[in-house]
């Protein structure tokens, strides 16, 4: 059986990332900071982890190892928002977003190098719309995940002799908790907010779950390098 790993597996587009690849046949293994209601459907396996914290990368990974030798598709999707400006004298939201979304698709998949199959492994790693233009209020969400953008680009080089591909997802709005808090901060409600995108639609955890499954088939086997916007045409 295959395996699938998904950081920020526990609630929202991982948790629908979880639930597809499982459906999908895969082994599942959900990587989270907190119990959720993926704790309620015993096929998908849920380990303790901060992306943030290398220790914790490095326990869960060795969790896994401990009940399969491989690897055949990592989902780096744990992320965190936070508003902060330009002129925000508190670095304390600065270094944690670039920790968790940046430096966490770092660690984790790094981690899961030595256990990923080649010949058919896939990495996917979740960026968003912001990780293609930018917002004068969410400066380090923004710039992390550019970075997620740009991690994959080298990933892919580095990992296309092994046989693996590595591409990003940019969502934009998507129909989860941590959007609507973003929303509560822009006083805005979701009927504005489809308002401002170009089909006027909120993407589904569904949808962006669909693209990973699209990503690890075989007709996505010379995908590679690429950075995926599914936002309604909200980055053109």
């Amino acid at each position: 059986m295959k395996v699938a790993v998904v950081t920020g597996g526990t609630r929202g587009i991982g948790l629908a990332i979880c639930q597809a690849l499982q459906h999908a046949g895969y082994r599942v293994f959900a990587l989270g900071r907190s119990a959720s209601t993926v704790m309620q459907d015993p096929a998908i396996v849920r380990i303790a982890c901060d992306v943030a914290d290398d220790a914790s990368v490095k326990r869960a990974f060795e969790t896994i190892r401990e009940q399969v030798q491989r690897i055949d598709v990592l989902v780096n999707n744990a992320g965190l928002a936070g508003a902060d400006r330009l002129d925000d004298p508190d670095d304390d939201t600065w270094h944690r977003v670039i920790e968790v979304n940046l430096g966490g698709t770092f660690r984790c998949t790094r981690a899961a190098l030595p256990w990923l199959q080649d010949a058919g492994g896939r990495v996917v790693c979740i960026s968003s719309f912001l990780g293609l233009r930018g917002v004068p209020d969410q400066v380090a969400y923004t710039a992390a995940k550019h970075g997620v953008v740009g991690l994959v680009k080298a990933f892919a080089l580095a990992l296309a002799p092994r046989g693996i591909t590595v591409n990003a997802i940019c969502p934009g709005w998507v129909d989860t908790d941590m959007a609507h808090q973003r929303f509560t901060e822009l006083g805005i409600d979701a009927q504005q907010a489809r308002s401002g995108v170009p089909t006027g639609l909120i993407v589904t955890p569904q949808e962006v779950a669909d693209m990973v499954l699209y990503l690890c088939s075989p007709a996505a086997r010379n995908v590679t390098g690429q950075a995926l916007a599914l936002d309604g045409g909200s980055s053109v």
